[in-house]
């Protein structure tokens, strides 16, 4: 009897362990479908605006940006007055003209929340210029502080005035209800989403490296950085075109 108590703690600490790392492994497994299905989502989200040229964002504007961001489902948040909070993707050009592995970011805003009725919307955000993509790079910028902001604008017709360009280091835009617009989303601070990072990297990463081109996509990017060339027009301009599947081949073909 002696020996056999001495036997099932030992037992229960090696099973306790054994329960705790299993548990372990499937929470970081949870997170990881959590950073693909937001990549998903980013995508589907930026697909479903430029669906509809005469309501989308401008072809100029996605032509010219530096970095887009998208924010699938921002919801509004019980912390403050008005505050909402949401997660996302964010890209950049690199030197070479291609588009970056994605950056998790967070955004955190303020009362322009109360405005939105407190559902969740999408967000999308374009920087424009090189001084607005070295604020993103920072990973840390508060808009309309660090970097100027404004509603972009919508449809064809509006990529022809560009009065936007020459006021904003970063266009913003917003979907609830299936209604698209550019939004003010001055006051609101967006920052590096370090723990996703580390769970879609398998290791932290700073911001610029990422944006920067220094680390590669992985297979779960796919989608999104697809639907991010295909409405650049970074297709076009690599000689390719884009079937009706999504998939981009060399014109040549």
């Amino acid at each position: 009897m002696k020996g056999k108590n001495k036997t099932m703690p030992r037992y229960l600490t090696v099973l306790g362990a054994s329960v705790l790392l299993f548990g372990s492994l499937a929470w970081g497994a949870d997170d990881q479908t959590d950073v693909d299905k937001r990549l998903d989502a980013s995508a589907k989200v930026l697909t479903e605006i430029m669906g509809t040229p005469d309501k989308a964002i401008p072809d100029k504007v996605m032509r010219d940006a530096k970095c887009i961001a998208v924010i699938p489902s921002m919801v509004k948040i019980a912390v403050g007055f008005g505050g909402s909070h949401g997660k996302g993707v964010a890209t950049c050009r690199t030197e070479s003209g291609a588009w970056s592995a994605p950056a998790p970011i967070t955004l955190t805003g303020g009362s322009w929340g109360l405005q939105l009725g407190g559902q969740a919307v999408d967000v999308v955000m374009v920087v424009m210029n090189d001084q607005g993509m070295q604020h993103l790079l920072a990973s840390k910028f508060k808009l309309g502080a660090d970097a100027s902001a404004a509603a972009g604008p919508v449809g064809r017709d509006a990529g022809a005035d560009t009065d936007w360009k020459m006021k904003a280091e970063v266009l913003t835009y917003s979907r609830a209800r299936g209604v698209f617009a550019g939004i003010d989303l001055n006051g609101a601070a967006l920052t590096q989403d370090k723990d996703e990072t580390r769970l879609l990297y398998g290791k932290f990463v700073p911001f610029s490296e990422i944006l920067d081109g220094k680390v590669q996509p992985d297979q779960g990017s796919n989608q999104f950085l697809e639907a991010v060339r295909r409405y650049s027009g970074q297709s076009r301009e690599h000689g390719e075109v884009t079937t009706p599947s999504g998939n981009a081949q060399s014109a040549n073909q």
